[in-house]
């Protein structure tokens, strides 16, 4: 399924297909930067994934050899407060929406990623990265504090001194680095990105939604509140899941698989 007034070569395309919405990059010529088109193509493409009920994982990729170099420079060079305030605008609305998605959010890296590119993933729910991509915050190398969330996923994922020092110096990280710091998920062969990336929000797509959203909000919201706040937290959100379905037929299954191992010995 193709969303609605979408441009075949637009800076953002986004389609569905089945149950998992693909969000894909699409400025190969500029290495994915990001301009106020784009921002504002991604932001659309949210929405329009957010408003669609039969999505239950989402893929974000860029096309060509890097998934995103950060902002484009050039744009910003020309009207640097409007164009920022543009462009910032419509990443961060993206970025809200798809945080606040049940479905899971994967995102499939290569070549660079770097400022508002390495935000984006880090506000995904899972990464997995080609060999030899590299990751840098580059703010730094241009005179800029964070967006896209980076500020917010760094500290989070690498701890507060690593992301100082990642943010602070401006260097780049190479994908086995990445790796080791939990920066991504996995590390695969370039000619395999796409493949494993699929296989895996198809996995996502297969499993219960309506729990991997509460377990999404619980994991995202766990350094935010006291153990007392987030117990009772965790017993609404187990409480309501217990309500459905996917619950039902949950304890179905692993009640017969567990029947059928103990009947093999």
């Amino acid at each position: 399924m193709t969303y609605p007034d979408q441009n075949p070569n637009g800076s953002v395309l986004h389609w569905r297909s089945g149950t998992v919405a693909h969000i894909r990059f699409n400025r190969p010529q500029a290495l994915n930067a990001i301009d106020r088109g784009m921002a504002a193509a991604f932001h659309q493409a949210c929405q329009d994934i957010a408003a669609d009920p039969l999505v239950r994982a989402v893929l974000i990729t860029g096309e060509g050899r890097a998934f995103m170099a950060g902002g484009d420079l050039d744009e910003m060079r020309a009207d640097p407060q409007q164009a920022a305030a543009q462009l910032i605008a419509g990443m961060h609305g993206g970025i809200r929406l798809l945080t606040a998605l049940q479905a899971p959010v994967v995102c499939a890296v290569q070549g660079a990623v770097a400022g508002g590119g390495l935000g984006l993933m880090l506000a995904c729910d899972l990464a997995i990265a080609a060999e030899g991509t590299r990751f840098g915050v580059a703010y730094p190398l241009i005179g800029a504090s964070c967006d896209c969330s980076t500020s917010w996923g760094l500290p989070r994922v690498l701890g507060l001194r690593k992301a100082m020092e990642l943010a602070l110096l401006g260097d780049n990280l190479e994908a086995a680095e990445a790796l080791r710091l939990g920066l991504v998920n996995r590390v695969v062969a370039k000619d395999s990105l796409a493949a494993e990336a699929e296989a895996l929000v198809q996995r996502l797509a297969q499993g219960p939604t309506h729990a991997l959203g509460h377990m999404k909000q619980l994991l995202r919201s766990a350094l935010e509140r006291g153990l007392d706040a987030h117990l009772d937290k965790e017993a609404e959100s187990f409480t309501q899941c217990a309500g459905t379905a996917d619950f039902q037929e949950g304890i179905s299954a692993f009640r017969d698989k567990r029947a059928a191992r103990f009947q093999g010995r």
